[in-house]
């Protein structure tokens, strides 16, 4: 008897995992047919914290163009290199088509520090290179912006300065505005939610608490949810242990067997204020 419920456990713990992500999908329908970007400050960000929302915006039929742009080649230990190539390697395994949808940024602007705070204005015109590069047009090539929220998800002063980097750029694109009536459409900047370190650490046991706060907080404010499946959890930890060897310290594997992050992500849709605007 012992061993059957040992074999029943797991598989009913599995097959209620991959059901919630199912009706995930249902219940929070994914953006479709938007040309969007993933704003990242080190190679292995994409993995480490987005790897639900990379899988799920790439996913075949929904028609959505995916980039990302990593603001530094994470050079902190001189093996910016060599983890470039990581990005792109991971890149491709969570979804993105081709090799020239991963830029890299190597700027002394943006060191990679544990200590250093990036400046926005410097971040805004990286963006505003790339996807707005008409200095007297509003229009940009991308719809929509995903980065980390202001508190970074880990505190690290590169993802929050990439915060408020974006929310500078999307400032710059509206004051391009000639006028108020000008209904040229604005990228959406959605940013991914930092937790507690309790629920941090929670891996596929936060996703009901976190569905149960975007219900009850979210009306009206067009949150995205995203929970990988049983596979798709597997797909992201080989994205990590596969591509991003360079980086696979013990600390790490911590990470990707207990973090919340390689299970679900929550983005909130960040809408600039009347004085930002």
């Amino acid at each position: 008897m012992q061993w059957l419920t040992a074999l029943l456990v797991p598989a009913l713990l599995a097959a209620t995992w991959a059901y919630t992500a199912q009706v995930t999908r249902s219940a929070f329908p994914p953006l479709r047919r938007k040309r969007l970007c993933l704003l990242i400050a080190h190679p292995d960000d994409e993995a480490m914290f987005f790897a639900p929302t990379l899988l799920a915006l790439t996913a075949a039929g929904l028609g959505n163009e995916v980039k990302i742009l990593c603001l530094s080649s994470g050079d902190a230990d001189g093996l910016g290199e060599i983890r470039k190539k990581e990005l792109v390697k991971s890149g491709l395994a969570l979804g993105l088509r081709r090799e020239e949808d991963v830029m890299v940024i190597e700027d002394p602007k943006f060191p990679d520090s544990m200590t250093s705070t990036w400046d926005a204005k410097a971040i805004a015109d990286v963006l505003s290179r790339a996807f707005a590069p008409d200095p007297s047009s509003p229009r940009t090539t991308i719809d929509v912006l995903v980065t980390f929220d202001r508190d970074g998800v880990s505190s690290h002063p590169n993802h929050i300065s990439l915060y408020h980097g974006a929310r500078a750029f999307l400032s710059a694109v509206y004051r391009r505005r000639p006028s108020a009536r000008d209904a040229t459409p604005m990228p959406e900047l959605y940013t991914l939610t930092s937790t507690s370190i309790a629920r941090k650490y929670l891996s596929v046991l936060d996703v009901a608490p976190t569905m149960l706060l975007r219900v009850l907080g979210g009306k009206g404010k067009k949150p995205l949810l995203f929970v990988n499946s049983p596979l798709q959890y597997r797909t992201a930890q080989r994205a990590m242990t596969n591509a991003h060897r360079s980086q696979m310290r013990w600390f790490r594997w911590g990470w990707i067997g207990a973090s919340r992050y390689m299970v679900v992500n929550d983005l909130k849709l960040d809408r600039l204020s009347a004085e930002d605007k």
